[in-house]
């Protein structure tokens, strides 16, 4: 079915969101994924090996009783038992994959109030980002199971954009790397180019919505196409203030905004420093909080301005996994807006053969 278009203001919203009260959230989420009838089939079956009683926990602080989530149960599990019963069944929508950037990719079920929240935060970034409703865009994004792609529905009906899209598999190219193939990496990354310039070479496009490694592999391929566009929005685990320096000068002044986050989770931009100083981003809250932790210790937030390793929260009404250790390493970041913290200088935890970026 398609989504109405969306009429709200976008600030509005976000600055509702802004002003729940996260243990107050925490406790709505908490009740709700537990309820004894109407609660979700997965955790129902982890309280019973608990050694605490999860309706106790009355803050935020209190979810880390539940460890570190399990990400390996995400590949196997079926995507129906984390979401609470009184959601109503048969459950229909779409069921979204992971990158499996280290095998099987973990796969979650997003209801419809999950897709309106991520997307609604996108357009408060497109809003702030200066991009202006009703242009043309080229969706470049992986395709098929990965929520990126769901772009093109919050360009259109969000945003009363058209979209044009190309064909992308990431998964393709991570293999290709972890075989030494790169050979075949490069022909595979000129065939997405290819696309990508069949169809600015129509003229047509204002903005391009893609990653920042096909990015910077376009602006190489073909920097006058880059010159004329009105702006790029990028999506992705990494991008550095000298990257973006690269991309506007590319641009001849056309915007570029950014994102940070990935199927479980998403953070917005707040702007890059004129001074060439760390990349904020701050999380969807409350649906999605962040924190920066010692890589020796999950447990311990590390002080504002350190780094350490991004732990993801995912507190929606419909998905609760608290505790994700992301393969992200980031400065912890604080905003007086937010409730809870960012981060800023995302960059891979560790990048291996066996665990590598590709196109992201």
């Amino acid at each position: 079915m398609r989504e109405q278009p969306c009429e709200v203001d976008p600030d509005l919203v976000v600055q509702q969101w802004l002003g729940i009260d996260r243990d107050e959230w925490t406790r709505r989420v908490v009740r709700r994924t537990f309820h004894p009838d109407h609660g979700s089939p997965y955790w129902l079956r982890r309280r019973e090996r608990l050694d605490f009683e999860p309706l106790d926990i009355t803050r935020y602080e209190d979810l880390t009783a539940f460890g570190p989530f399990p990400l390996a149960e995400l590949r196997t599990l079926d995507p129906a038992d984390l979401v609470p019963r009184s959601v109503p069944r048969p459950l229909a929508g779409r069921v979204w994959d992971t990158g499996g950037t280290t095998g099987t990719p973990c796969r979650v079920f997003y209801t419809p109030a999950m897709i309106r929240h991520r997307a609604l935060w996108r357009r408060w970034s497109f809003v702030h980002e200066g991009f202006a409703p009703g242009r043309a865009w080229l969706q470049a994004t992986p395709t098929g199971p990965h929520l990126i792609g769901h772009g093109v529905w919050e360009v259109a009906d969000l945003y009363a954009g058209r979209v044009y899209a190309i064909d992308m598999d990431p998964r393709w190219v991570k293999r290709l790397i972890r075989e030494g193939r790169m050979a075949d990496v490069q022909r595979y990354t000129d065939h997405l180019l290819d696309q990508v310039v069949d169809v600015l070479d129509q003229g047509a496009v204002d903005y391009v919505n893609t990653t920042p490694a096909l990015f910077a592999a376009l602006c190489r391929r073909a920097p006058e196409r880059v010159g004329a566009l009105a702006g790029v929005r990028l999506s992705g685990t990494q991008i550095n203030t000298a990257m973006y320096r690269d991309f506007r000068t590319a641009l001849n002044g056309g915007l570029c905004g950014i994102s940070y986050g990935n199927t479980l989770g998403n953070a917005a931009c707040l702007g890059v420093p004129d001074d060439g100083g760390s990349i904020p981003y701050m999380p969807n809250y409350p649906q999605v909080t962040m924190a920066v932790v010692r890589k020796d210790d999950w447990r311990d937030v590390v002080a504002p301005g350190a780094g350490g390793q991004v732990r993801l929260t995912v507190l929606h009404d419909d998905l609760f996994l608290p505790n994700v250790l992301e393969r992200d390493q980031a400065v912890r970041h604080t905003d007086s807006q937010w409730p809870c913290d960012g981060v800023a200088d995302v960059r891979p935890l560790q990048v291996t053969n066996s665990a590598p970026e590709g196109l992201y």
